[in-house]
C-alpha cells in the first residue's frame, strides 16, 4: 500500500510540475522561442517592372526608407554620412555599435553574395515580415514592425528598384544572434496575409505619419531600455548613437519646448533638406542625406504627424558636459535636468 501511494504522489508532484512549466512558459515567453518564429510559406509572386514603380522605388529607398543608410558603409568624412560611393547596398558589419554581431546584408543583385538570387516575395517577407532569405527571425533594427504598414504597392516598388542598383560582390558574415535572444527573437515576426492599402495622401496628417513610419523615426528617436521602447518616450530622443568621434543621443523630436516645439513647416523642411537648423548643424547619425531628396509635400505631411504626438518634457544636448538622466537612463547634457 504504501509502496503504491508513493507512486501516486510521484505522478501527481510531476504532473503539477509540468502543468507550472507549460503555464509558465504559455504566459510569459510563449511558446515561440521553442518552435521557431510565425512565418507563411513562400509564394512565387513577382512584381511586374513598370516606370511608375521604378520611379515610385528609387524616391522611396534613396530618400524615405533610407534602406542604404543601414546596408552600407557609411562615409563619415561626409556631412550626413551618405553610403561609400559605389558601395550602396552592399551591406554593413555594425562592428562599431552596441550589436557587434549584427549584420546588414547585401542586397545587392549580385547572385554570389547578394540577393540576386532571392526571389522576389523573399524580398517581401524579410521587409514587412521579419523573415530572413534563410528563414531566420531577423532582428528589429530592420524595422519590418513598421513596415508591415508598408502599402503593398510601395513593397512592390522597393523591391523592383533594388533589382535595377549595381550589383557589388562583397561576401559577409550571417547575423548569429547570442543567447538568449536568438530565442526570445522567435516571438517578434508576424506575417503578412491581408492586402495593404496605399495610405490616403488628402489626409495630411495620417499621411504624414505613414512615412514618418516608413521612416522608422521612432526607432532612433525613442530610448531604450534592454531593447525595448521606454514607455512614455516615443520621439522624446536619448536613443544611444555612436560617431567615430564619439557616443551622443539622438533628439526629442516631440511638440515639446524642449523638443521641436520652436520648428515651423519651414525650419523642419530646412533641416531634413539641408541639415541644418538655422547655422546649426545636425549630427552626421541623424540621415538627413536620405531625407533630403524627399519632397516639400512629403516633408511637410510628416511635420503635421508630429505635431500631433505627445509633447515630452526632456532637455537633451550633446555639447553640454553628460549627466545621467532618469527618464532615458543615458548620460547627455542636462540630463540632471530632467
Amino acid at each position: 500500500m504504501a509502496k503504491h501511494n508513493w507512486k501516486k504522489i510521484f505522478l501527481l508532484t510531476l504532473l503539477v510540475i509540468i502543468t507550472v512549466l507549460v503555464a509558465g512558459i504559455t504566459f510569459t515567453i510563449g511558446w515561440r522561442p521553442l518552435i521557431g518564429a510565425k512565418r507563411r510559406t513562400l509564394t512565387d509572386r513577382k512584381f511586374e517592372s513598370t516606370p511608375l514603380r521604378l520611379a515610385r522605388g528609387k524616391y522611396l529607398v534613396d530618400g524615405v526608407t533610407g534602406c542604404f543608410d543601414c546596408h552600407s558603409d557609411p562615409d563619415w568624412s561626409k556631412p550626413g554620412a551618405p553610403p561609400v560611393s559605389g558601395r550602396e547596398g552592399a551591406g554593413h558589419v555594425r562592428a562599431d555599435q552596441d550589436l557587434p554581431w549584427l549584420v546588414a546584408p547585401n542586397i545587392t543583385p549580385d547572385k554570389e553574395t547578394g540577393a540576386g538570387n532571392w526571389s522576389d516575395d523573399t524580398l517581401a517577407r524579410a521587409i514587412r515580415e521579419g523573415i530572413g532569405h534563410d528563414g531566420r527571425a531577423l532582428f528589429p533594427t530592420m524595422p519590418y514592425q513598421s513596415y508591415r504598414e508598408m502599402s503593398d504597392e510601395d513593397l512592390a516598388s522597393i523591391i523592383v528598384y533594388l533589382r535595377t542598383i549595381p550589383p557589388v560582390k562583397n561576401q559577409l558574415p550571417t547575423t548569429r544572434m547570442p543567447f538568449p535572444l536568438n530565442f526570445l527573437m522567435q516571438n517578434v515576426p508576424q506575417p503578412v496575409t491581408a492586402a495593404v492599402a496605399a495610405a490616403d495622401e488628402s489626409n495630411q496628417v495620417a499621411f504624414g505619419g505613414y512615412l514618418v513610419k516608413m521612416a522608422a523615426c521612432a526607432d532612433c528617436h525613442t530610448p531604450q531600455e534592454k531593447g525595448e521602447p521606454i514607455p512614455g518616450m516615443q520621439f522624446a530622443g536619448g536613443f544611444l548613437l555612436h560617431e567615430p568621434k564619439g557616443d551622443l543621443v539622438s533628439a526629442n523630436i516631440t511638440p515639446a519646448a524642449s523638443g521641436i516645439g520652436y520648428y515651423n513647416e519651414a525650419t523642419f523642411v530646412q533641416a531634413l533638406r539641408t541639415g541644418k537648423v538655422g547655422a546649426r548643424p545636425l549630427r552626421w547619425s541623424m540621415p538627413w542625406y536620405f531625407y533630403s531628396g524627399m519632397s516639400d509635400a512629403d516633408l511637410k505631411a510628416m511635420f503635421a504627424y508630429l505635431k500631433t504626438v505627445k509633447p515630452v518634457r526632456h532637455q537633451l544636448d550633446n555639447i553640454e558636459p553628460p549627466t545621467y538622466c532618469r527618464l532615458c537612463r543615458q548620460t547627455h547634457g542636462f540630463g540632471s535636468t530632467n
